[in-house]
């Protein structure tokens, strides 16, 4: 069975950090990409950042380029979402969210797997990071 499982979310201070976690199982980890969303109240979900594992390619939205990193550690099968000068529009639930990354897919270019029509088959429960100002 597969399961994704965020964790970290929180209340934190404008310009302050939070490091949320996607806790993965049940797929072969290697084979994948993973990618973190976000949706607001009354806001469309939003891709933020993907890692294909394979090669540990990184893509980002520009709403967060520069503040956010993406990152994996295969040994514990989880990806990590470095979130850095948070802002009261990051407030949001936070989604991770994998799919297998084909070797076509990934000859296209990192960037496919954060494209709007590109679904994903399974999804965490979210985790709710709120940012004060």
């Amino acid at each position: 069975e597969v399961q994704l499982v965020e964790s970290g979310g929180g209340l934190v201070q404008a310009g302050g950090s939070l490091r949320l976690s996607c806790a993965t199982s049940g797929f072969t980890f290697d084979d994948y990409a993973i990618a973190w969303f976000r949706q607001a109240p009354g806001k469309e979900r939003e891709g933020i950042s993907c890692i294909t594992i394979h090669d540990l390619g990184t893509y980002y939205a520009d709403s967060v380029k520069g503040r956010f990193t993406i990152s994996s550690d295969n040994a514990k099968n989880t990806v990590l979402l470095q979130m850095n000068n948070l802002k009261p529009d990051d407030t949001a639930v936070y989604y991770c969210a994998a799919d297998y990354a084909s070797a076509t897919a990934q000859a296209m270019g990192v960037p496919t797997f954060l494209h709007p029509q590109w679904k994903y088959d399974y999804w965490g429960q979210g985790t709710q990071v709120t940012v004060s100002s």
